[in-house]
């Protein structure tokens, strides 16, 4: 019976990942789908998913604070001020363009899921190009660059990497410390290459600048206030861990997301209801599906299986450890999500830690709060920067790509897998390269 249970398990979520992989479904109805086989074929009863639901509930509150946030400043259109603002700025010159999205996108993208960020800044952008002579499609793909670059700098800054973070309890400030200099690092990798990425742009002269409309902000002063709560939000991040009552990440995004609703019904932009419809509830349907789907994993001891070949390849060689996983989840997020990827890898990584004596039994515990041994923490590290980075690969590597994608299609152009793979496959190799001399730099040496 055991068996069949893990062979079920393990059929469903190949199944569950090929279908998202070719796009044949849409990956939440593929996702929940696989998570309902589970618990009608009594791999997982209702209770068990619902447990392996709340393991998560760090991830899933923070992703829909953050959103609530986003949406209840829509009104605002804060967003369309920037990005206006960023050609004016360019002054005529396609480079001061291109580095203009650079900065524009890298401090959002730092603070917010880069998929929410490509949502609101992506639409502004072929219009605008449009009217100054430019291309609009490389504009796109190299905010995504961007976006999954940046995503690097903060522990919240991208879903997958707040996974990892929160699996080995580590804090926004000590994120802030030892692993967001490799971000700004990859994001300088990409910077230096744009000459040669982009060439045609780069030594473009602009075009009609003076046919722009001016830049304006709705509401200001309720921006105002809205950007105190953001501060706010910020602060807590840095230090609500490290408080007598430590408040988590997450706790502090749903206390924004509160007040951000509370000043936009309070001040008349917007309505809860408005704000509440417009989440996005297909994402945070799917991070709950897929959970389950990896409980079904773990409770069938498949998990337990395949670290047993990591023990036989690496043994307690931590150093070859490292790097390889860094390029393995690297190239392996160029065709898979990295939320998914990283959801199934996490447990997996425990278990072999466990397996060869570097770490004690018990952080395979979901309520163990502990610090992870030292020494093991450089292949948690090494799985952030290849989640991230890897997405660059190609277009189906993350969903901020295949965002991008749809918005650009809205506007005539369709980016297919071939064009953007002629700059993701560069993008991606330098910006791995780059990580990998950084993680055996700062924690491997």
């Amino acid at each position: 019976m055991e068996n069949v249970q893990a062979a079920i398990a393990a059929a469903t979520f190949i199944g569950v990942v090929f279908l998202i992989i070719t796009e044949w479904i849409h990956l939440t109805v593929a996702a929940f789908l696989g998570a309902l086989i589970l618990v009608f074929t009594h791999v997982m009863t209702l209770n068990n998913a619902i447990e392996y639901i709340g393991r998560s509930h760090g991830t899933l509150g923070l992703f829909f604070g953050v959103m609530v946030m986003v949406r209840a400043f829509e009104p605002t259109k804060v967003f369309n001020y920037l990005s206006t603002k960023m050609v004016l700025l360019a002054k005529g010159k396609g480079k001061n363009l291109l580095l203009g999205i650079v900065a524009i996108t890298t401090p959002i993208c730092a603070v917010l899921p880069n998929a929410t960020t490509v949502m609101l800044l992506a639409p502004l952008i072929p219009p605008i190009a449009q009217e100054v002579g430019v291309d609009f499609v490389p504009l796109l793909i190299l905010m995504v660059f961007v976006a999954n670059s940046s995503g690097l700098l903060t522990i919240v800054g991208d879903p997958a990497t707040f996974i990892v973070g929160d699996a080995i309890n580590m804090s926004f400030a000590d994120y802030l410390l030892k692993l967001s200099l490799g971000g700004a690092i990859s994001v300088a990798a990409l910077v230096a290459i744009l000459p040669w990425l982009f060439p045609e742009i780069w030594r473009k002269e602009l075009e009609n600048l003076d046919n722009l409309p001016p830049p304006t902000i709705n509401h200001p002063r309720v921006l105002a206030v809205g950007g105190l709560i953001v501060a706010f939000v910020l602060l807590f991040f840095v230090v609500g861990e490290s408080l007598p009552i430590p408040i988590s990440p997450a706790a502090v995004a749903l206390l924004g997301a509160g007040l951000a609703m509370l000043l936009a019904h309070q001040s008349k932009i917007d309505t809860v209801n408005n704000i509440l419809r417009d989440l996005d509830w297909s994402t945070l349907l799917f991070f709950m599906s897929f959970f389950v789907l990896i409980g079904g994993l773990e409770k069938t001891g498949i998990i337990g299986n395949l670290s047993g070949f990591l023990v036989v390849i690496l043994g307690k060689n931590i150093f070859l450890g490292s790097l390889a996983l860094l390029f393995f989840v690297g190239l392996m997020s160029s065709v898979v999500p990295n939320i998914p990827l990283v959801v199934a890898m996490v447990p997996l990584l425990k278990q072999y830690v466990v397996n060869v004596g570097l770490a004690p039994t018990e952080v395979l515990n979901p309520d163990f709060a502990g610090q992870f041994p030292v020494a093991v923490l450089p292949l948690f590290y090494a799985m952030m920067y290849g989640a991230n980075l890897g997405g660059n690969g190609t277009l189906i590597g993350a969903s901020s790509n295949v965002v991008a994608a749809g918005i650009s299609e809205q506007y005539g152009r369709r980016i297919s897998f071939q064009t953007f793979l002629r700059y993701g496959l560069p993008v991606m190799a330098v910006q791995l390269v780059v990580a990998a001399v950084y993680v055996t730099i700062r924690f491997l040496i």
